[in-house]
């Protein structure tokens, strides 16, 4: 597996690269920030230019190729939040409705995304109107980042 670490804000993320395919883009947690293998390879270094420019406000929607591997429970929740356009959000509520379950197993699914950015769950809020729950980062101020650099402001 080859991976490369990305230094922006709102922390560092983790770009992995598995047979040709990204295999999760993750929250680095604190501490060295040299690249894991410094031999990047074609896709790591188009997924690194993609990420940027997206922290950059220049990139909206991202052309790699993932695999997600999840429940297939998980993996309905993820398409549906993967559908979610730039710039918007959907309460978790909607999407338990779209498929048929529960607002919290929907949480539960999110949180288990291994896809951070690329599949967007930064993007589903509650009913309310609050942010709800993020696994990533700092949490839900890292939540709250993402949203403002998409246009949009929850609290």
């Amino acid at each position: 597996m080859n991976a490369i670490v990305l230094d922006i804000s709102p922390g560092m993320l983790v770009i992995r690269e598995q047979a040709g395919l990204i295999s999760a883009v993750t929250w680095c947690p604190k501490g060295p920030k040299q690249p894991v293998n410094a031999s990047f390879s074609p896709l790591l270094k188009s997924a690194a230019q993609q990420m940027e420019e997206y922290f950059q406000g220049k990139r909206r929607i991202f052309d790699l190729p993932i695999k997600p591997q999840g429940t297939q429970f998980q993996q309905s929740v993820w398409r549906a939040i993967a559908k979610i356009p730039f710039g918007e959000t959907r309460c978790y509520d909607s999407i338990a409705r779209e498929l048929y379950t529960a607002p919290r197993a929907v949480g539960m699914a999110a949180g288990k995304n291994p896809f951070l950015i690329l599949i967007p769950c930064h993007r589903v809020i509650r009913k309310s109107g609050t942010l709800g729950g993020f696994t990533g980062g700092e949490g839900a101020s890292t939540k709250q980042q993402l949203l403002s650099l998409e246009g949009q402001l929850v609290f």
